[in-house]
């Protein structure tokens, strides 16, 4: 069978090779003559390389770099060439065939029971692949170049353009289908397509005035196809809605004189812009809309569909490889991390020489389509210049799991890595039409303050517009519209000479506060770039609306003809915490629709704030129980503070307890204002609200006051400040200071600071607090410390804020 195989494979690289002999023929003459040509200047070039370095006395370096690159350039080339011929390979070859010669990339249907053998689909394909061709090259060549030439343009790369594209003879294959028959809408018919894609394209292109081609362009990644609305004539479905559920791979070849970019790095631009302009197509959140019966609405297969919002927190990574070369070796990395989320990208800043990074970033996608979507991390070494980030390793979770638990809190071990881990939150949200929780969204943005959080989802879709100005004399413009609700815009596309446009749009759009934000609409003519038009929009006019919806409504356009209108439907969708799902229930999720997403759910996910250490302690076991920390459980041991009290006193004025939930103060220990107890150990007394903020990943610990600090001497007043470190480490990473005050025994600070924590490694920690005076010959004397274990339930609670009597120095552990 082997045999038989590498015959086929043989025999179909050789027609191959004969083919392209045959073609070739007439000019084997000519190419033979500058084959010569090209191998006496390459060999001309390298020994006037060397003797040029040996005259001017150059470094070594000057001869040693461009070898490495060529190198490492051939290398690379040589690499990605056989994959491209295995895969070209399979894709001529029967399924049989492919299985054998490619035993470790096996169709979808051979590991998913579910997914089922399609060959019958492929033999369609083969016939229906000439036609498609001639619309795959008008999709090209109308939507994706523009798209790739202004992106190329924000590079100083202008004057891109398509000069031929034919797609060859390869169609795509299908590796497997899957269709759904449990948790969709009885109008609808969804399946998923293992699509894979090994072309025989000719492209050439233009750059400026360079020409360049793209060969055995490859694209491999799972393709759903949406059919809907059913309907009762023929063809029986009304439209298709085609997109790729996460970005897919994608791999080609750069031939010509841009053959000089395909090495790793520089080709890497051309290849992110590609992939970009694809997800911005047919990649969720993004769908290729076609209809088939004019039955059918635009907004039924046009209209954005988020099924809700995932929030995503990365909070921090450990022991990541060390990349940076230092005089002594290898130094630290710079670390960064890009989220991906479908074709939504999001980007941490960059921390500095540490392979222990806390982030504490905050994003949020849209998400369509629970099921087969993934959240991708990618952690990177930033490094300065020209030089290529390194990789630092891979992780990705599955959205389901976040729908199905509501909220997700593990530590992910790298791939591609030989070591480190990455620490995630993922809190999931469904869309909601009750304006009544809104409130309740408003007050979760408060509680987290993060100011880019969100509290509800606008859904804007633009039909047409009618009766246009004219920018220029005699012309009808060539209009197209900007979406903007504060700094998010959107755009739709150009229609030519036209004053009454059909666009024909969705966009979504995050919203902070809807009885704050406004939409705001301008439409431009693109030969002259002046404005035509602008209109306004209130969101919270919406909140009125029945269902808050508004469908295929005329808007007055502004700064416009009399009877310039635009046309557009708006939906607005309050963010609620999705429940968990609770045992017993259907285990597999929703595809589509928010009623059988919302049916599905019926436990919350909120972390409840435990009423015990050990409580609390097996929440965090369960909370990172996909991947286990590599630290040791410890025994947890609960300590009260020294002459604990609760007075009850007025408000304290610290901004921090007045904006914790809702303008209400938690703090569930109040003292009065003045206290003339000196302490146990007449060192003096001081007041802390600690508090944990599971959502938040935090501990915020203010320091309010100081009183009765004794005096030794009347004419030494101590200057105090207050230092604070967690144990156990005492490291210089988790050191807090307050500013000094001076002459004074009674300091009022005020003064919040945080700590970006788990809940697993609050559980092992202690707060240590020591009171200084500045004033000293040598350093900073104590007056008094305390260690205070951070198991007590109240911190994870409403926050703990009490008097604590300070205590003589003590040795640190």
């Amino acid at each position: 069978m082997e045999a038989t195989t590498t015959s086929a494979a043989a025999g179909a690289v050789a027609a191959e090779t004969n083919s392209d002999t045959t073609v070739a023929k007439p000019s084997s003459a000519e190419d033979s003559i500058f084959s010569t040509m090209y191998a006496v200047a390459k060999k001309v070039a390298i020994v006037g390389s060397i003797y040029l370095v040996g005259y001017m006395g150059w470094s070594v370096a000057w001869l040693i770099a461009p070898v490495v690159l060529s190198v490492a350039r051939d290398r690379f080339r040589k690499s990605t060439e056989h994959k491209r011929s295995i895969a070209k390979a399979s894709a001529l070859a029967s399924e049989k065939e492919v299985i054998m010669a490619r035993i470790d990339e096996l169709p979808a249907w051979v590991y998913f029971p579910d997914v089922e053998r399609c060959e019958w689909v492929n033999k369609i394909l083969k016939h229906l692949w000439p036609n498609a061709n001639h619309y795959a090259r008008t999709l090209v060549k109308e939507t994706i170049e523009p798209a790739v030439a202004e992106s190329l343009a924000n590079y100083k790369m202008n004057g891109f353009r398509f000069d031929r594209i034919i797609l060859g003879t390869i169609p795509p294959r299908i590796g497997g289908v899957k269709v759904y028959t449990q948790n969709i809408g009885r109008n609808e018919i969804i399946m998923d397509l293992d699509l894979f894609y090994a072309s025989d394209c000719d492209i050439n292109f233009y750059l400026g005035s360079m020409k360049g081609g793209i060969k055995d362009f490859q694209i491999h990644g799972w393709v759903r196809v949406v059919m809907k609305p059913l309907i009762r004539s023929m063809p029986l479905v009304g439209g298709l809605q085609i997109f790729f559920l996460n970005n897919p791979n994608i791999d080609f070849n750069l031939v010509g004189v841009i053959d000089l970019l395909d090495m790793p790095g520089l080709s890497d631009l051309l290849r992110r812009i590609i992939v970009e302009q694809i997800g911005n197509i047919m990649v969720l959140p993004n769908k290729l809309p076609i209809t088939l019966s004019d039955e059918v609405p635009a907004t039924s297969l046009k209209m954005p569909e988020p099924e809700g919002v995932l929030r995503i927190h990365v909070v921090e990574a450990k022991d990541l490889m060390k990349k940076d070369i230092s005089m002594l070796g290898k130094g630290k990395s710079d670390p960064y991390a890009i989220i991906n989320v479908g074709s939504q990208e999001y980007k941490t800043q960059i921390i500095d020489n540490n392979v222990n990074p806390k982030w504490d970033f905050w994003c949020e996608a849209f998400v369509n389509s629970p099921v087969g979507q993934e959240v991708f991390f990618h952690l990177w070494d930033s490094d300065p210049g020209p030089q290529v980030d390194d990789s630092l390793g891979r992780a990705s979770v599955e959205i389901i799991n976040a729908v199905k638990r509501g909220v997700v809190d593990t530590w992910l071990t790298l791939e591609n890595a030989k070591h480190g881990m990455l620490h995630v939150r993922l809190q999931w949200y469904k869309l909601t039409s009750n304006p009544l929780d809104l409130q309740a969204a408003l007050a979760e943005t408060q509680l987290l303050r993060v100011a880019s959080m969100s509290s509800a989802v606008l859904i804007v879709f633009i039909d047409s517009a009618k009766n246009l100005k004219q920018a220029r004399i005699n012309s009808n413009p060539d209009p197209y519209l900007v979406c903007s609700v504060g700094k998010q815009k959107q755009q739709t596309g150009m229609i030519m000479r036209d004053n009454s446009p059909v666009w024909e749009q969705g966009f979504t759009f995050l919203v902070g506060n809807p009885e704050n934000d406004t939409l705001q609409i301008k439409i431009f003519d693109q030969k002259t770039g002046s404005e035509i038009g602008q209109f306004g929009y209130v969101i919270a006019t919406l909140l009125r609306k029945e269902n808050m919806d508004i469908v295929s409504q005329p808007f007055q356009i502004q700064k416009s003809g009399p009877e310039s209108k635009l046309i557009m439907s708006l939906s607005l969708r309050i963010l609620k915490k999705a429940e968990a799902i609770e045992d017993g229930e259907s285990s597999e999720a929703p595809v589509a629709g928010e009623n059988k997403l919302a049916r599905s759910i019926s436990k919350t996910a909120s972390i409840q704030e435990p009423s015990s250490p050990k409580e609390l302690q097996s929440q965090s076991s369960r909370i990172s129980a996909d991947t286990p920390l590599s630290e040791e459980e410890p025994n947890l041991k609960v300590s009260s503070p020294t002459n604990l009290q609760s007075i009850t006193p007025p408000r304290s004025p610290n901004p921090f307890s007045a904006n914790l939930i809702g303008g209400e103060s938690v703090l569930t220990h109040r003292v009065p204002d003045l206290s003339a107890s000196p302490g146990e150990h007449g060192l003096g007394r001081i007041l802390l609200t600690i508090h944990y903020l599971a959502q938040r990943q935090k501990l915020f610990v203010t320091i309010h006051k100081i009183m009765n600090i004794p005096i030794r001497d009347p004419s030494n007043i101590p200057d105090p400040y207050v230092k604070l470190y967690l144990l156990p480490g005492r490291s210089k990473e988790s050191k807090r200071k307050t500013v000094v005050i001076k002459d004074n025994c009674n300091p009022v600070y005020d003064a919040t600071f945080e700590y970006l924590m788990s809940t697993a490694e609050l559980l092992q920690s202690e707060l240590e607090v020591t009171v200084c005076t500045q004033k000293g010959f040598f350093g900073s004397p104590i007056i008094g410390m305390l260690k205070i274990p951070l198991t007590d339930p109240e911190v994870s609670g409403n926050g703990l804020n009490t008097w604590y009597d300070l205590q003589p120095e003590f040795k640190h552990d």
